[in-house]
């Protein structure tokens, strides 16, 4: 429960926000980390941001009146606060090893590593097919620099930003499934055949 307005976009591409200027951020930041599900509710314009487990009404600390080391003991108090009371009702802090699938974990591991290889695979070959050898070098580091390193570096902090903004803990999937699909309608429609082309010359 939060005013609105006192709620950021928890977009931190270079990790130096801490998000504990508004007692919303401190909120949903503690939640997202925390990896629980929450809705979001509106309140009055300048209210302090509530956290409602089961019957229970834990307020958020206010920036606006504490600051410095107060501030982090009350955050840090918060925090416990919120983990005792998500306990209370039944919410663990970790996973409990024995009811996990492992052969199950082990296949799905598996599984995406199949379909790594079905990936890199047959990469390398298209591109060398794709471009001619003079300027395969950068055509090569380019694609891949910019798909792993700007797309796939930023996944963390957009799938966090996404998550504190929905309260929903999978809703930062939706960020590389529209990556994903972007990616297959390029390839779909711009992908030429290379098939039989001469990779030997073109230095």
């Amino acid at each position: 429960h939060a005013d609105p307005d006192d709620c950021s976009l928890q977009f931190d591409p270079v990790g130096r926000n801490k998000f504990d200027t508004k007692s919303c951020d401190i909120a949903k930041s503690l939640l997202s980390r925390a990896g629980v599900s929450y809705k979001n509710v509106e309140m009055a314009p300048g209210s302090t941001a509530e956290i409602h487990i089961g019957e229970k009404i834990i307020a958020a600390p206010e920036p606006r009146v504490v600051s410095g080391d107060a501030k982090t003991a009350a955050i840090a108090a918060f925090g416990a606060e919120v983990h005792t009371a998500l306990a209370d009702v039944g919410y663990p802090d970790e996973a409990d090893p024995a009811k996990i699938n492992k052969p199950l974990v082990v296949f799905i591991i598996a599984l995406f590593v199949a379909i790594q290889t079905m990936s890199y695979g047959p990469l390398a070959a298209t591109l060398v097919e794709l471009f001619p050898a003079r300027i395969r070098y950068t055509s090569m580091s380019l694609p891949y620099h910019i798909g792993n390193g700007w797309f796939g570096g930023f996944l963390p902090t957009t799938a966090f930003a996404i998550v504190a903004a929905t309260g929903n803990i999978y809703a930062g999937l939706w960020y590389p499934i529209i990556i994903i699909v972007g990616s297959v309608l390029v390839v779909t429609l711009f992908l030429p055949e290379t098939k039989g082309r001469m990779v030997e010359h073109e230095a």
